[in-house]
């Protein structure tokens, strides 16, 4: 049983930084193709990232090309998601998911059929 532990949201002014973390335990990081999703208030989810499980692979929401980066750590088992320059529009609830991988280079950009789920982590940036 794959279990994401996502943290690391907050409040942080436009212009800032934040590093989201998945944890991941009952599989390695290394065996699971990750992405982070976005859900914002009233919205439906959006795909924002998502790294592969050899970790060469990643890709990325337009809306994030730039300014977000996505890592993971095979010795902490976690998968990271720095953003930068965020703004007022990127307030959303973050989420963590993954699928067990196809391919050493499967990505994940859909949520349709992911089956682990992180609880979320909200980040909110004033303007």
């Amino acid at each position: 049983q794959v279990q994401l532990v996502d943290s690391g949201g907050g409040l942080v002014q436009a212009g800032g930084s934040l590093r989201l973390s998945c944890a991941a335990s009952g599989r390695t990081v290394s065996s699971l193709s990750m992405a982070w999703f976005s859900q914002a208030p009233g919205k439906e989810r959006e795909f924002v990232a998502s790294i592969s499980p050899s970790g060469s692979t990643t890709t990325y929401a337009d809306s994030v090309k730039g300014r977000g980066t996505s890592s993971r750590s095979n010795a902490k088992n976690t998968v990271y998601l720095q953003m930068n320059d965020l703004q007022p529009v990127d307030t959303a609830d973050y989420y963590c998911a993954a699928l067990d991988a196809v391919t050493a280079h499967t990505l994940v950009v859909e949520d349709s059929g992911v089956p682990y789920w992180g609880q979320g982590t909200h980040v909110t940036v004033s303007s």
